[in-house]
């Protein structure tokens, strides 16, 4: 198999992985799990599968210097919202809703590049944000027929693209000295003691007997497939093709778990959202497009 088609299947097999655990976890927690004690429970267990193998590539997590510490801090801070975010939307909309308003993620990473100097905004640029903020009051008013729908929902889902986005660029630095694998060992220990104290209410609430088998499997799966194995296919793909070329697929992740949330969870899909969600992409089109990269100076 050629080199291009083994790293497009990488690709493809990591988008239908994360896209799919968007319906695995509205499945989950509308059949006993509490929000908060499902997130901790699967970031504790992928925190220990995290350090296991970093320690095991590397014999090593230690990260030094003062600024190193300080990025690991916030992109801690940045992932713990990001969950909280992630779980709550799920729990007050729908899986559809949500992730086709995942679909702004690129725009927000381009807005906060901009602000730490990476990339230069353009008018252009603003349109397509324009363009992608459209369609999501178009999948808002579609989720329910009117704004105020859902809306706590639709803005945490927001909340949850634009914590990734900010996650996303804060530890792109912190990569070009660590490998990936050692610096997610790191934020995620990091990050899993405040989530254990945020979660600590619900995690002892929780009825973990009445849970059916099934929703323990999707659980399983949510801390194999999009935590732990998809964390190894995607860096193997862009230390062969560059993160580029892997964004690209990863843009279309969000209509690929619409169209799961659809199929499997039978949810309603309004005109509306399929506008939505096909302007949204639009305006990532058209800012991949019009985004100019600063040219460092030599």
């Amino acid at each position: 198999m050629r080199r291009g088609s083994s790293v497009d299947l990488i690709l493809g097999a990591t988008i239908l992985i994360w896209a799919f655990n968007v319906t695995v976890t509205k499945y989950v927690l509308t059949h006993g799990f509490q929000p908060l004690a499902y997130g901790a429970l699967r970031y504790a267990v992928a925190t220990v599968l995290a350090v296991v193998v970093a320690y095991v590539l590397e014999r090593s997590l230690r990260v030094g210097g003062r600024r190193a510490l300080i990025y690991i801090g916030l992109a801690a801070g940045l992932l713990l919202i990001n969950q909280i975010c992630f779980v709550y939307a799920l729990k007050l909309t729908t899986a559809t809703t949500v992730s086709l308003i995942m679909g702004t993620t690129p725009i927000f990473a381009a807005i906060v590049s901009s602000v730490l100097g990476v990339d230069r905004l353009t008018g252009a640029f603003w349109v397509a944000t324009a363009i992608g903020f459209a369609g999501v009051a178009l999948v808002a008013l579609g989720s329910g027929g009117n704004l105020s729908s859902d809306l706590g929902g639709d803005v945490l889902a927001l909340t949850l693209s634009a914590s990734w986005a900010c996650y996303s660029v804060l530890i792109a630095p912190l990569m070009r000295r660590y490998s990936p694998y050692r610096i997610s060992a790191v934020v995620l220990c990091v990050m899993l003691l405040p989530f254990l104290a945020i979660s600590s209410v619900q995690l002892g609430d929780q009825d973990y007997g009445s849970l059916r088998p099934l929703v323990w499997f999707c659980l399983a799966y949510a801390i194999v497939g999009p935590l732990f194995l998809t964390n190894l296919l995607w860096f193997t793909a862009v230390h062969r093709v560059g993160a580029a070329r892997a964004t690209l697929f990863a843009n279309i992740q969000p209509f690929v778990a619409a169209v799961f949330a659809y199929v499997i969870l039978s949810e309603h899909l309004h005109w509306l959202q399929v506008v939505g969600g096909l302007t949204i992409l639009v305006g990532i089109l058209l800012e991949r497009r019009w985004r100019q990269p600063v040219v460092p100076v030599e």
